[in-house]
C-alpha cells in the first residue's frame, strides 16, 4: 500500500479541493437568492465534464504519459477554479464547471488506471479503499473549511486553487514504476455493458445518488433549518461515514461476492433516504441518518470499480475506468438537474424519496443481472465425462513404462488386425 502514497495524496488535495468548491458554489448562489434548478444545473456542468473528459483524457495520457497529463489538467483545472472569482455570470460559471469536470476526469483517469494496473488481484479491494479513503478524507476536509468563511467571499476560492495546486507535486516527483504506455482501445463504451453490465448499472445508480446529495444536500439542509456550520457538519458527517466505511468494505469485498455487496447497499439506502421522506425528524436524527447514508452510498463506486477490474485483463484497464466514470458522469449529470426540478415540484424532501426509488431500482436492475448471468452460466449436466481419446487407444500402451515393447507391439498387431476390413486380404493379393 506505501508504494501507492504519491497518488493518495495527490488526490487527497485534488478532492479536498474540488469538494470545498461544489459546496462554496452550492451555498453562495443560496445566499444570492438563486433558484435551486440552476444550482442543480452547475452541479450537472461539472459531471457533464467528467462524461466528455473520458476521451480527452485518453488520448492525452496515449500522447503524452500519465504525469505529463495530470500535471497539466491540473493547471488548467486551477485556471478555471480562479475564473469563478473574475464574474458572478452564471453562464460563464457553467462553462467553468463544464471544463473542471474534463479536467478532474482526466486526473480521475490517471491515477484510477494506475492503481488497477499495478495493484493485485487479491489486494485489489484493499488498494482501491485506500484511494477512496483518500477522496472521502479530502471531501471532509473541504466540508469542514467552508464553515470558515461565513461570508463566503473570495478566500474559499484561494483555498481551492492552492489545494489544487499542491495536488501536482507527489505525482511530479514520484519514483514509482510508471504505468504501460496506453494500447488502442479495443471496444466502445457501450461494448463493456457486455462485459461488465452489473458494475455499470452501478455506477450510474451512483453518480445519480452520489452526485445529487452533493450538489443538493446543502440546499436541503438550509431549507431543514440548518445554519451554515450546520450544513458543513451535515455534509462532513455523511462524507465521513463514506470515508469509515471503505477499509471494511475493501476488506469484505475481498472476501464477499462484490455483487451482493452492492444489492445489500441498495437495500440499506432505500430504508435510510425512505425514513428521510416520509419521517419528521430532528437535526440529530437526520444526523445519524445521514451518517448511515454514507456509509453505504458512497462504498457503491470502488466496490463497483473493483468488481470491473477483477474481470477484464490489462490492456482494458484504462477502457474500464474510462467507461466507469462515464457511466458515473451521466448518472451525476442527468440526475442532479432531474433531481433538482423533483425538489422545486415537491419540496426539498423530495430529494431523499427520489433516492429511496432510484435505490429500489437500482437493487432490481442488479438482481436481474444476476439472475441472467447465472442462466447463462454452463451448468454440470452441459458436460459429459469421458475418457480422452488417447487412453482409450492402443497407442497408450506404448507410453507406459511398465509394460515391455514386446507386449505393446503384439497389442497393437492384434488391434490392427481386428480393424482389417473383411476381404483386405484378398485384396492385397
Amino acid at each position: 500500500m506505501r508504494s501507492f502514497l504519491s497518488l493518495y495524496i495527490a488526490n487527497l488535495f485534488l478532492v479536498g479541493g474540488t469538494a470545498l468548491l461544489t459546496t462554496y458554489l452550492a451555498l453562495y448562489l443560496g445566499q444570492k437568492n438563486v433558484s435551486t434548478f440552476w444550482i442543480g444545473l452547475l452541479t450537472s456542468g461539472y459531471y457533464i465534464g467528467l462524461l466528455f473528459g473520458s476521451k480527452v483524457g485518453y488520448y492525452l495520457i496515449k500522447s503524452v504519459g500519465h504525469i505529463r497529463s495530470f500535471a497539466a489538467c491540473t493547471a488548467a483545472v486551477t485556471a478555471c477554479i480562479a475564473m469563478h472569482g473574475v464574474s458572478d455570470n452564471l453562464t460563464l460559471w457553467l462553462v467553468l464547471r463544464v471544463l473542471v469536470g474534463v479536467g478532474m476526469m482526466c486526473n480521475f483517469m490517471v491515477l484510477e488506471s494506475w492503481l488497477n494496473e499495478q495493484a493485485s488481484h487479491e489486494h485489489r479491494g484493499r488498494v482501491f479503499s485506500l484511494y477512496m479513503i483518500t477522496s472521502y478524507l479530502g471531501t471532509v476536509l473541504g466540508q469542514l473549511s467552508v464553515a470558515q468563511f461565513p461570508e463566503l467571499g473570495y478566500a474559499p476560492l484561494f483555498l481551492v486553487c492552492i489545494a489544487v495546486s499542491i495536488g501536482i507535486v507527489p505525482i511530479a516527483i514520484t519514483r514509482r514504476i510508471h504505468p504501460k504506455p496506453l494500447k488502442p482501445l479495443a471496444m466502445g463504451f457501450f461494448s463493456y455493458f457486455k462485459i461488465i453490465p452489473q458494475s455499470l448499472s452501478a455506477v450510474m445508480f451512483a453518480g445519480i445518488i452520489n452526485g445529487s446529495f452533493y450538489g443538493l444536500a446543502p440546499t436541503f439542509a438550509s431549507k431543514s433549518g440548518f445554519d451554515a456550520t450546520g450544513i458543513a457538519w451535515f455534509m462532513s458527517v455523511t462524507v465521513f461515514a463514506g470515508l469509515l466505511a471503505q477499509w471494511p468494505m475493501g476488506m469484505l469485498s475481498d472476501r464477499i461476492r462484490r455483487s451482493i455487496l452492492l444489492r445489500i447497499s441498495a437495500v440499506v439506502l432505500v430504508s435510510v433516504a425512505g425514513a428521510m421522506f416520509v419521517l419528521p425528524l430532528s437535526q440529530f436524527s437526520m444526523l445519524i441518518l445521514s451518517f448511515i447514508f454514507g456509509l453505504f452510498a458512497f462504498t457503491l463506486y470502488p466496490l463497483s470499480s473493483a468488481l470491473a477490474n477483477s474481470r477484464v485483463d490489462d490492456e482494458h484497464r484504462v477502457g474500464v475506468s474510462s467507461a466507469l466514470l462515464v457511466a458515473f458522469g451521466a448518472g451525476a449529470g442527468l440526475g442532479s438537474v432531474a433531481l433538482a426540478q423533483v425538489m422545486v415540484l415537491l419540496g426539498h424532501t423530495a430529494l431523499y424519496g427520489a433516492i429511496a426509488v432510484l435505490a429500489a431500482l437500482m437493487f432490481g436492475v442488479l438482481s436481474v443481472i444476476d439472475l441472467r448471468q447465472k442462466a447463462e452460466r454452463p451448468e454440470h449436466s452441459d458436460y459429459v465425462v469421458s475418457a480422452s481419446d488417447i487412453t482409450t487407444s492402443p497407442l497408450a500402451a506404448t507410453m507406459d513404462p511398465r509394460i515391455e515393447e514386446a507386449t505393446a507391439q503384439e497389442q497393437l498387431l492384434v488391434v490392427d488386425d481386428e480393424a482389417t476390413p473383411l476381404g483386405a486380404d484378398e485384396a492385397k493379393t
